[in-house]
């Protein structure tokens, strides 16, 4: 990062929204680095394939957030011509460091590129900010409203009606679906091992579509609460939007249920929904009851989001590659730390979790210092 990068934070926030990303960031590394992976409660992990548990919240959630702070920082900037082309080259700018932190990610600390993965969370949030950000320059507010069920209509019709060689269509298990397929042709060998089906990708191509479309979801938010009506007023439409999108969840998964790995219509809508009455929430406690002590934690946090992430994964990593011996052989540093510190007086699962808590402290402290120094890292 350059000095430029680094940055004072402007007074005229929406707290609530920084509270929102706060405590979103501090329940990403929560759900990624517990003690064991064998010992983990059901809420912090993901959904097998289909389902919704607490863990598929966050990253929609995060992409959501995106959208919102999109609508505040874009909204003086593009009423002035003169700043819409520094403002085009912040964007090309900002989404080509997103995707190469992404890849460094993905990639370190080996960096076997032959065989290395290509989607991942960076480069999701990357692609889902680029394409948002020229919808929002370029279209006015009804005809990106347009784009987004168009955005959705594409996606539907693809998953539900276009036929992947040997399997037909409207499959949508973990081999034969068209998410899987298109991955399968454009990032053969470079997609997450871990996925459910070889050659599939929970951060793929297809799935980007409706991914978009929760982004584009915050901007529309943000709209909303830049408007000059009332409090009351703004927190009624965010509460009846938030318990509608909620609702279409729900009846759309008589025909397609919720799936993180595929980010289908009905899992972007109902996370939408939950994703709008919690920011309505952090907003009536936060920015109209005033409760700003309650949110300082999760500013801290959230004041460094993508910097913490960031550090947060790689450090993770080195934990796990990095081996100490013991009596019994090697382990990595991570389990070492797990059954020494954890596991020897809370048992499994509860030392997992004590773990992975202990892990989200450590990133406070650092997130504070940061704070405390007014520094703020920019990505």
């Amino acid at each position: 990062m350059s000095e430029q990068s680094i940055i004072r934070p402007s007074s005229n926030r929406l707290l609530s929204l920084d509270m929102f990303r706060g405590m979103t960031i501090m329940a990403m590394i929560l759900v990624n680095n517990p003690g064991s992976w064998e010992h983990v409660y059901p809420p912090l992990r993901h959904a097998d394939w289909h389902g919704c548990t607490m863990t598929d919240l966050i990253f929609p959630f995060f992409l959501f957030i995106v959208g919102v702070a999109m609508s505040f920082s874009f909204s003086k900037r593009k009423a002035s011509t003169d700043a819409l082309r520094p403002l085009a080259l912040q964007i090309i700018k900002r989404t080509l460091i997103l995707f190469g932190l992404g890849l460094f990610l993905s990639w370190f600390p080996y960096f076997e590129i032959s065989e290395g993965r290509i989607p991942g969370v960076l480069q999701r949030i990357a692609l889902c900010y680029f394409f948002a950000s020229w919808i929002v320059l370029f279209f006015k507010p009804k005809m990106q409203w347009l784009v987004a069920f168009l955005l959705l209509a594409i996606y539907w019709i693809g998953m539900k009606f276009i036929s992947v060689p040997g399997y037909g269509a409207g499959i949508l298990e973990p081999v034969g679906n068209l998410c899987w397929y298109i991955d399968n042709q454009l990032l053969a060998g470079h997609t997450w091992k871990y996925a459910p089906a070889s050659g599939f990708d929970p951060e793929g191509v297809f799935s980007t579509l409706t991914a978009i479309v929760t982004t584009l979801f915050g901007v529309f938010t943000g709209d909303w609460l830049r408007t000059k009506r009332e409090h009351d007023s703004k927190l009624v439409g965010i509460f009846v939007s938030g318990n509608f999108a909620l609702l279409a969840g729900y009846i759309l998964t008589i025909w397609m249920p919720w799936n993180k790995n595929l980010w289908t219509a009905s899992y972007f809508s109902y996370t939408a929904g939950l994703a709008l009455l919690f920011l309505g929430m952090c907003y009536w406690l936060v920015d109209v009851k005033g409760y700003q002590k309650i949110a300082k934690p999760f500013v801290i946090f959230g004041s460094n989001a993508i910097f913490v992430y960031f550090c947060s994964s790689a450090v993770a990593k080195l934990l796990y590659i990095f081996k100490v011996s013991n009596e019994s052989g090697e382990m990595t540093v991570s389990s070492w730390l797990y059954q020494n510190l954890f596991q020897s007086w809370a048992g499994d699962i509860n030392g997992s979790l004590f773990y992975a808590i202990t892990y989200v402290l450590i990133w406070l402290g650092a997130s504070y210092l940061l704070y405390r120094k007014r520094i703020f890292i920019k990505v």
